[in-house]
């Protein structure tokens, strides 16, 4: 593994700040969505991930100063400390006895010697003596974003989504799942130390823009244009909804702004939750080609019957 500074390009005085900045770049740069020609983006951008897991978090960044990690996250091994430091790293062995022959004593100090200590160091803290409670540090979890467009939030499905190590997980998308809302998938995480399970990959989704609705929660949002004798006359128009297009009623006299709603015309229900309801925003169109019978109306009815409707306002 490359030293994780030298992989991001900072230095080991770098800020937090600037070291989160680095890497925002560099994963940007090489995510595998924006490299799919090239075979090497993904080692690059796992790469990347991992070098920022040491040093993007404080406690390891001070652990990988202080040399008790390696640039994989790993502990380093430094010897079987308590042995004592004569020659060959195995002090604290008195020989005695016959020449030639003779019996070792061992001197662990008045401590005594614990296995579980050696496991510790070696396995990332997994602890299996008296009184550690029998159970190895669990793996960390990662975290992820899965865009989906609003079909798919609506009538669930599968996306792929790649995890911050670059490796690539085909998500399940339940049906009528919410913007923001997150999933987890168990064992995708970390992998654990030996003995232990992994983390867990918590998965955020983002309800991707649609060119027509605007997603609020359950509920959706519309513009729908009118013609200026709808809004004043009233009518009954066609307006789509995720199921179809439906008839809604245009009041008499409404103005531009005004905002309808259509009951369970939003998500579908999900998880125990009702369906969202279809606010409908009137959008009064005029028309879009001149004409001069329309300005002769407009005229006689400025001249005739003016109002201000910003009065007061």
């Amino acid at each position: 593994m490359r030293d994780p500074y030298e992989v991001l390009g900072v230095t080991k005085s770098a800020s937090h700040a600037d070291i989160k900045k680095a890497y925002r770049h560099l994963a940007k740069k090489y995510h595998p969505d924006h490299n799919k020609n090239d075979p090497k983006a993904a080692s690059r951008f796992a790469e990347i991930n991992t070098a920022y897991e040491i040093v993007g978090d404080e406690d390891k960044k001070a652990k990988f100063d202080k040399g008790e990690i390696g640039a994989d996250g790993k502990p380093r091994f430094a010897g079987f400390e308590g042995f004592g430091g004569g020659p060959g790293g195995f002090g604290g062995f008195s020989k005695g006895g016959a020449p030639g022959g003779g019996r070792f004593d061992f001197n662990f100090g008045a401590q005594g010697f614990d296995a579980s200590d050696i496991l510790s160091d070696l396995f990332g803290g997994a602890r299996r003596g008296p009184g550690a409670g029998g159970a190895a540090r669990r793996g960390g979890d990662v975290v992820a974003t899965a865009r989906v467009p609003l079909e798919t939030a609506i009538r669930g499905g599968s996306t792929r989504v790649v995890l911050p190590s670059g490796r690539s997980l085909d998500v399940s998308i339940p049906a009528g799942v919410e913007d923001g809302q997150q999933i987890r998938l168990r064992g995708q995480g970390q992998a654990g130390p030996v003995g232990a399970e992994a983390g867990d990959a918590l998965i955020t989704v983002k309800i991707a823009p649609h060119p027509r609705f605007r997603v609020e929660g359950r509920d959706l949002r519309l513009d729908l244009p009118v013609t200026l004798y709808e809004a004043a006359l009233g009518a009954k128009v066609p307006v789509p909804t995720l199921s179809g297009t439906v008839e809604l009623a245009v009041p008499a006299g409404s103005n531009g702004g005004r905002v309808l709603r259509l009951r369970g015309k939003g998500l579908p229900a999900s998880d125990g939750k009702p369906a969202g309801d279809l606010y409908v925003s009137l959008k009064v169109m005029l028309p879009e080609a001149p004409d001069a019978e329309f300005e002769a109306l407009m005229k006689k009815w400025r001249d005739g019957k003016p109002y201000d409707p910003r009065r007061g306002s």
